[in-house]
């Protein structure tokens, strides 16, 4: 299957190189990306031993950034001190962002009439460690990679208490033109995954058509959402490219000219080598 090539050197923005469907042939994944003209790549912690993971890939290949943080469906597993080993983790020279953090519904158990404290409970520590994770993004002046999933009003209205204090982006973002202009006016991003190349993905592709240049990153979130036409496969950050291709396809301009934006707004969003 032909894998196209990016004329201008691009960033897969979200990835998981620590999953061990990457992991286990990481060398290839690293050599695949070069190939198609995807030259740095930013790692995501979901947990503090994936964070620790996240910033030991960084430090072994310059291609690799990393962020830190505690993902939402991990928020009942941290341990005390987490958040002290977290400060730590993203005080090192090669961590660019703290995330990814933020709210997930979708996996709660449903709640039922006169029995939904445990759905209460994992909403409050959700809350609890996504807070926390902003306070240290704003003591640090670092920005934020969030997480949103089924939880929109609750993470808008949380972020709102952290206006002029952090910067975000929103990865994996499938919503509304609407909803991304409700990010923007706060100050935020987002970022597209091969969603955006999904025919039941509408929604997206509008969205994606009509931001405007500088406000919006690519991503994979591999190993996870790899685009078309390689659905039902591992994604990694070779895929990125087809991303990009399709998203300067429903905005009418050039490949190239997609990755010179969205490349300028990754640099500047997370501090990156220009």
């Amino acid at each position: 299957m032909a894998r196209p090539f990016c004329p201008v050197e691009l960033t897969d923005t979200h990835c998981h190189l620590d999953f061990p469907q990457l992991a286990a042939d990481l060398p290839g994944v690293l050599e695949r990306a070069r190939a198609a003209g995807v030259h740095r790549m930013i790692t995501i912690g979901t947990s503090i031993e994936g964070s620790r993971q996240a910033i030991a890939l960084a430090e072994q290949h310059s291609c690799i950034f990393a962020a830190v943080g505690v993902h939402p469906n991990s928020a009942h597993e941290v341990e005390p001190g987490w958040l002290d080993e977290l400060r730590q983790l993203a005080a090192h020279p090669r961590a660019v962002a703290i995330g990814e953090t933020g709210l997930d519904y979708f996996r709660l158990p449903k709640p039922k009439p006169g029995a939904d404290d445990e759905t209460k409970a994992r909403k409050a520590v959700q809350a609890e460690v996504f807070k926390a994770q902003l306070d240290l993004a704003a003591e640090l002046k670092r920005p934020v990679v969030i997480h949103e999933r089924d939880a929109w009003d609750d993470t808008l209205l949380t972020l709102r208490a952290y206006t002029g204090r952090i910067r975000a982006v929103f990865h994996c973002f499938g919503r509304s033109f609407a909803h991304a202009e409700s990010l923007l006016a706060l100050g935020h991003r987002v970022s597209f995954t091969g969603i955006a190349t999904f025919p039941s993905a509408p929604e997206a592709q509008a969205c994606a058509a009509q931001l405007p240049a500088g406000s919006f990153f690519v991503e994979t979130d591999a190993p996870y959402l790899a685009p078309t036409p390689f659905r039902g496969k591992t994604c990694e950050p070779a895929h990125v490219v087809h991303t990009a291709s399709h998203i300067a396809e429903l905005r009418g301009v050039s490949l190239e000219r997609l990755a010179l934006e969205t490349e300028s707004a990754a640099v500047k969003f997370f501090g990156l080598p220009g």
